[in-house]
């Protein structure tokens, strides 16, 4: 049985996977930080299934936190296979009005965050191990919304071709990049926001977390073992590149 700790894990995406993961044979590690109801949520639908989980509460943008995080899952499960580095913020705020304190939030969440988790796993890893970073499709495309987090996103990806440069051939370094996902981020959508975004979509539709999910586990897998230093884009065709 392979473990793996999935950060940002008790909703969306996170959520998601760590619920795909858990009730395919992984013993998952739970990251979250605000929500620890969320949190057990996710842990009795894995354990309802058969699976292992525990809940690890940790801010990604400290790393005492990640690395205590870290060393706790190990000292709980063993060895780690996988990580998944999911936790991230998006404040809605172009150049003019966001303020320093805000881009530092995003940029440490979503960027040194991922970097902290990559980092204080190194001595943990097991000897063929696998890395998944979320990524976003507005690291290509740049935002209209938000300077910061399409710049964190776009930083993640140079991480991750960096370490899975680094990191070979023991370690494969992987990212998704995601396009519009039917999670709380979209949340605030008017029903016409929300039919004007499926409509430039090529596939006519929002994606589902899940989806997102199942890329993450084929990247994770053996089925990928080939696989490194890749982007694989979950957008329905919204952004072809």
């Amino acid at each position: 049985m392979k473990n793996v700790l999935i950060t940002g894990a008790s909703r969306g995406i996170g959520r998601a996977t760590a619920i795909l993961l858990g009730t395919r044979g992984y013993r998952v590690g739970i990251n979250y930080f605000t929500s620890k109801e969320r949190a057990m949520e996710v842990k009795n639908i894995i354990l309802a299934h058969g699976g292992e989980a525990e809940i690890y509460r940790a801010d990604v943008s400290s790393y005492s936190q990640v690395e205590g995080m870290v060393r706790d899952f190990s000292e709980d499960f063993g060895k780690i296979y996988g990580l998944v580095a999911n936790a991230g913020i998006y404040i809605r705020r172009n150049i003019r009005e966001m303020s320093l304190e805000d881009w530092r939030k995003t940029i440490a969440t979503n960027l040194d965050g991922t970097f902290y988790l990559a980092r204080a796993s190194l001595p943990y890893l097991t000897e063929k191990a696998s890395m998944v970073f979320i990524a976003s499709q507005l690291a290509f495309r740049g935002s209209p919304s938000s300077v910061a987090y399409s710049a964190s996103k776009a930083g993640a990806l140079g991480l991750m071709r960096s370490l899975a440069l680094q990191l070979a051939p023991n370690v494969r370094v992987n990212a998704v990049s995601p396009g519009t996902i039917d999670t709380d981020m979209i949340s605030s959508y008017s029903a016409e926001q929300r039919k004007k975004r499926e409509d430039a979509i090529p596939l006519r539709r929002i994606g589902t977390p899940k989806e997102v999910a199942e890329t993450v586990a084929f990247l994770l897998s053996e089925k990928a073992s080939y696989i490194t230093g890749a982007c694989l884009d979950v957008n329905g065709g919204f952004y072809i590149h």
